[in-house]
């Protein structure tokens, strides 16, 4: 079968379109024949070798941590999943990847695929879908009437992070880049501000999804009202707090959960959550999809790798 693999951690260069062994599931496995995977930018960090105390991967290693396709064949003692169903998942981080004509996945992380969507574009949802609902209601507890803050919600994570929120009637202010403000508009958000500008009403919850620098994180801190909370993605800092007032500083650390995948996967199944995919590429050309994400070319929302 063919694959996308790196044999050395490094630049985009280091990607490689190869043959390899199909793989054979075991207990408590599937094997999926992969419909399409997606790009997340924690998979340029793994590649370039910069997570490997928090993500050690072994070498070769196959890229791709969401996953949408149909179920190939099953390991001893699997009964919930059976052959022919169409299925997404959150693969594990530290195991082979999804940018591959078939991956091995646990089959307790998978849940069903939305029928009302392209299986392929279905990879848009697991990783990016997961983290905007924990951050918003593990982490965040947002609920109804209560104001929210979302830093970069022009991004994959924001525009799922914005529907979620105006979902549970939370008033959702969004900052975002001039060229995606308009999509975190059209996903709901009541309204989009510059922060910088001073002109934010004090908010519940801070969402932070944009790449800050800490004198920037920081700065979102007096945004919140007393016992608030500051949710980060951006964990390589530390989630600046302010004991006084009681406001908290978490970082987030997303996990898989098919329980709450099967729920994402139910809203876009009733049109309540929209999946957008702004670009869709063949797997032959990941590598060349990391080069330009490292020159930043990438367009804004989510860009699925089909096979």
């Amino acid at each position: 079968m063919k694959a996308v693999r790196f044999h050395e951690f490094g630049g985009p260069e280091v990607l490689r379109y190869e043959d390899v062994e199909q793989p054979a599931p075991g207990a408590g496995e599937v094997r999926i024949r992969v419909a399409a995977t997606s790009f997340n930018g924690v998979d340029a960090n793994i590649r370039a070798g910069f997570m490997q105390g928090p993500i050690p991967v072994e070498l070769p290693h196959t890229p791709g941590i969401d996953v949408a396709g149909t179920v190939d064949a099953l390991g001893e003692g699997v009964s919930d999943v059976a052959v022919g169903d169409r299925v997404i998942g959150f693969l594990p981080m530290t195991g082979t990847g999804a940018a591959a004509e078939y991956v091995i996945a646990p089959a307790d992380i998978l849940t069903g695929a939305p029928k009302n969507i392209a299986l392929a574009d279905a990879a848009a949802l697991p990783l990016v879908g997961l983290t905007a609902w924990q951050a918003l209601f593990e982490h965040g507890k947002l609920t109804e009437g209560q104001r929210v803050l979302i830093n970069g919600a022009g991004g994959a994570v924001g525009g799922y992070a914005v529907q979620l929120a105006k979902e549970v009637r939370a008033h959702v202010i969004a900052t975002a880049s001039p060229r995606s403000a308009e999509r975190a508009k059209a996903a709901g958000a009541d309204e989009v501000v510059d922060p910088a500008a001073g002109d934010v009403e004090p908010v519940d919850l801070v969402l932070n999804l944009a790449p800050v620098t800490p004198e920037q994180l920081a700065a979102l801190v007096p945004l919140i009202r007393d016992g608030g909370t500051l949710v980060n993605t951006t964990v390589w800092m530390p989630a600046p707090s302010d004991e006084a007032r009681g406001v908290r500083g978490i970082n987030l650390f997303v996990r898989s959960d098919a329980d709450q995948l099967a729920d994402l996967a139910a809203r876009v199944g009733t049109g309540e959550l929209r999946v957008e995919v702004a670009e869709r590429v063949a797997l032959a050309d990941l590598p060349a999809l990391h080069a330009r994400a490292a020159a930043g070319e990438l367009p804004s929302g989510k860009t699925v790798i089909t096979l």
